[in-house]
């Protein structure tokens, strides 16, 4: 029997977490699905547990490649994918076991190319986010873009969303980059009627209070800027009605970029290099964003000090707190 949801999992060295998820796949209560397991040429023992995975139970296919980061994995999915829904979830991730229930039902009684559920937050085995009162909300294919947009219900992860496969027609992942959702998730809701969010924990983001004492901004984290001037040049022209979302959304990600480099970065130069780059962008977009109106003052502060370079990098470095009052 054909599968009706194809569940697309990319792995590259999650052996402690890739049980885990996998068996919160296995255990949902919608069963008409198959799980792609694509193995991203893990160095650890992932490879050894997607195989044992698959002799467990037939719904799990796995493909083993040459590491070639997320967006190969997701596109090689995609390939093997059959069936008429799409997911995507994380190797080190897990899922409620009624997510895919909800998702594709609520795809079909209301008529939607997009379901989505609310993204929960774990670390260190505890959920930091909750729901107060679940409720319904369908969006036309207007509403759906503008909220992408504004992120009150939702962002850009794939991960809490259900996509009717035809929202892939001509679509691919962006290889060689990182921030894959960004960069590809505003083209699938563009190839969707509508969407519809239910305020309900599906998906179970999970951090590690380890990984984030020692995160530090590194270099590939600016390919979201790629993105960003990609969205701003489609939005522009194909709904130029959300350009004050999508710049204001351009803004917020340009500051917390700079937050990042200023908290992680130590040394000098390459705080300095990072700045100059986020600064190239923010120069492009600059006249967009000061005309904003819903962007407030603080903000336009900081973005202003950064598109003309008073004395920006000298106050990043002797005064960091002073500056950081725009965030």
């Amino acid at each position: 029997m054909k599968p009706e949801i194809s569940i697309i999992v990319p792995v590259y060295n999650v052996e402690p977490y890739l049980s885990q998820c996998l068996d919160s796949i296995l255990a949902q209560t919608f069963t008409n699905f198959e799980v792609i397991v694509v193995n991203d040429g893990s160095t650890d023992k992932s490879g050894g547990i997607c195989d044992e995975y698959a002799r467990k139970d037939p719904r799990i296919k796995v493909v083993h490649k040459e590491y070639g980061g997320v967006s190969s994995s997701r596109n090689v999915g995609m390939k093997a994918a059959q069936g008429n829904y799409i997911g995507f979830v994380d190797g080190d991730d897990r899922i409620d076991a009624n997510m895919y229930q909800e998702l594709y039902r609520l795809c079909v009684e209301t008529a939607s190319d997009i379901s989505i559920c609310k993204l929960g937050r774990e670390i260190d085995g505890k959920l930091i986010n909750k729901v107060e009162a679940e409720f319904i909300k369908e969006l036309n294919h207007t509403e759906a873009m503008r909220e992408l947009f504004k992120g009150v219900l939702y962002r850009f992860s794939l991960c809490n969303k259900l996509f009717n496969k035809k929202c892939f027609e001509s679509i691919q992942f962006p290889e060689g980059r990182i921030h894959e959702d960004l960069s590809t998730t505003y083209k699938l809701f563009s190839n969707s009627n509508k969407a519809v969010y239910k305020e309900y924990i599906g998906y179970i983001y999970i951090k590690r209070k380890e990984s984030i004492l020692t995160s530090r901004f590194s270099e590939k984290r600016l390919d979201a800027f790629l993105g960003w001037d990609e969205i701003i040049s489609f939005m522009s022209q194909e709904y130029p009605q959300l350009v004050t979302e999508v710049i204001a959304s351009f803004t917020y990600g340009c500051v917390d970029n700079i937050y990042y480099v200023f908290d992680q970065v130590e040394g000098k130069q390459e705080k300095t290099k990072f700045l100059n780059f986020i600064q190239k962008y923010i120069r492009k977009h600059y006249r967009k964003i000061i005309k904003n109106y819903t962007i407030s003052r603080k903000y336009k502060v900081l973005i202003t000090l950064i598109n003309f370079n008073t004395r920006i990098f000298y106050l990043a470095n002797n005064s960091k707190k002073y500056l950081l009052k725009a965030y």
